[in-house]
């Protein structure tokens, strides 16, 4: 059995590597996971984010968008159309670029905490 040093779920999710060896690639295309590590071949076929990374996309984005759409009207006077224009390029630029990092992130937080279905003892 080969040898990994242990890597940080968060730089391993940041970068869209993988959890085990910090490598190979996670994504085949933006949201679609690669069957296996081309680096150590670790198996993806069991990581499941399910729709969490989603949850706190809309939370975080969803929040940041609001302000700024309440700003841009009522602190910098924007007519209203352009308000909800600026604030909705905004939010989906930034669901773009935070949801694919978000993604691998809680699959490595999932490797790294050996995250299983749940069991019932007897």
């Amino acid at each position: 059995m080969t040898y990994y040093p242990p890597v940080s779920p968060y730089s391993a999710g940041l970068g869209g590597k993988c959890p085990r060896c910090g490598q190979g690639p996670l994504f085949d295309g933006f949201l679609k996971l690669r069957p296996s590590c081309e680096a150590c071949g670790l198996d993806f076929a069991k990581a499941d984010s399910g729709d969490g990374p989603a949850v706190f996309v809309i939370f975080i984005v969803g929040f940041i968008a609001v302000g700024f759409a309440f700003i841009a009207r009522f602190v910098w006077f924007m007519p209203m159309g352009l308000a909800l224009l600026l604030s909705g390029g905004f939010t989906v630029a930034a669901i773009v670029a935070l949801l694919r990092p978000l993604k691998a992130t809680l699959i490595a937080l999932q490797y790294a905490n050996k995250a299983a279905e749940g069991r019932l003892e007897e």
